[in-house]
């Protein structure tokens, strides 16, 4: 019988892909970028962690809250996400013409890394060993049903975000071709039986 969590990608795959993602846009940003390249790649960060904190928030954490070994990191999770919502909102208000625009964009990666250290080095490798693989696609299933509502009312504004803001980048190609082989791995691993 088909089932549509065979075809998902675990929750925990998403979720790296997803620091990934963010990762690859926080090193296009340079201080000597244009301003609208600037702005376009600090809107393409605010969107991808927006989303990704909700998604966490919603599917993966309630699951993880009762499974953890590591309840301080767990603890912290949402104050973080909190914490980066204010820099976000300050950074959209901030002119990217303006030094503290840079600023504010550094901020928000040395945050987003330390974050994403915690959970890539704690409730990651917890969740694969509490969770079967079964459960880890399901919740992935959830996890792109959600975004998918998440993205929809925005995905004019990404694309566009996205193209000035990886506009003669090597990068964009890396992350096209990278999302591309994410998705056809996902799509052709084999289940066990």
């Amino acid at each position: 019988m088909f089932s549509l969590k065979k075809l998902s990608p675990s929750i925990t795959d998403m979720i790296r892909f997803d620091h990934s993602h963010v990762m690859v846009t926080f090193h296009q940003y340079t201080r000597d970028k244009r301003p609208a390249v600037k702005k376009a790649l600090a809107e393409t960060i605010c969107d991808a962690l927006e989303i990704h904190a909700t998604l966490e928030e919603e599917i993966f954490y309630p699951v993880m809250r009762e499974r953890t070994h590591d309840q301080k990191v767990m603890d912290k999770s949402v104050p973080e996400h909190d914490a980066m919502r204010g820099v976000i909102a300050e950074l959209r208000r901030t002119d990217p013409k303006s030094p503290r625009h840079d600023d504010l964009v550094f901020e928000l990666m040395r945050d987003v890394q330390h974050h994403v250290a915690d959970e890539e080095t704690v409730l990651l490798p917890e969740a694969e060993q509490a969770l079967s693989r079964d459960r880890l696609c399901e919740l992935g299933v959830l996890m792109t049903r959600r975004r998918l509502e998440l993205v929809t009312p925005k995905a004019g504004k990404i694309a566009a975000n996205t193209a000035v803001g990886f506009s003669g980048s090597t990068a964009a190609i890396v992350v096209g071709v990278a999302s591309a082989l994410f998705a056809a791995r996902a799509f052709t691993r084999k289940q066990p039986a």
